[in-house]
């Protein structure tokens, strides 16, 4: 088996608008990505830390740096070596990612699942106005579940303001003060 050349570096991707949960605000994305080549061919993936499971950029390419030796490395093995997080993940993407462009075959092929039309995916509505999130709620136009943020003194009648906006299911997640 030819020996992998597996690199990982940071990236900041811009968000389209700012993103506000309970535990804070974000106007753009800290990404670690990944590429594994073989030489000939070049897989692609990526990994987005999670603070709140102690994951941070540096953490993240220390992960992906204590199995870049690893003989025969391969996304099975990966599975076995690294926790589940975005490490994982990123080093998980680019091995299929790889794997598909070595084999001509996609991904779902290699997989061995079938070829769906649709997928469903869900949205997050930021914290907001309830204006403003019936606002952003119209805005994606996919069928999907919306999963709103919701936060104050006043989220009993908030879903209600924000779910005439679509059909789509919904799921609410309410940090509010303590009394």
């Amino acid at each position: 088996m030819t020996a992998l050349l597996i690199e990982a570096r940071e990236e900041i991707w811009p968000l389209k608008e700012i993103f506000r949960i309970s535990r804070g605000s974000r106007t753009e994305a800290q990404v670690v990505v990944v590429t594994v080549s073989d030489g000939k061919h070049t897989g692609r993936g990526e990994g987005v830390p999670i603070k709140r499971y102690n994951q941070n950029i540096a953490s993240v390419l220390a992960q992906i740096e204590s199995v870049k030796r690893v003989p025969n490395l391969d996304r099975h093995l990966v599975q076995k070596l690294l926790p589940t997080g975005a490490a994982r993940n990123g080093l998980d993407c680019a091995l299929w990612d790889l794997e598909a462009k070595r084999s001509g075959k996609r991904t779902w092929e290699l997989a061995n699942l079938p070829l769906v039309d649709q997928v469903e995916t869900s949205f997050t509505i930021s914290l907001d106005t309830p204006e403003k999130m019936a606002a952003s709620a119209r805005g994606y136009g996919a069928p999907g579940p919306l999963k709103l943020k919701l936060g104050g003194d006043d989220v009993d009648l908030m879903p209600l303001r924000v779910s005439p906006t679509r059909s789509a299911p919904r799921q609410t997640q309410h940090f509010g003060r303590s009394a």
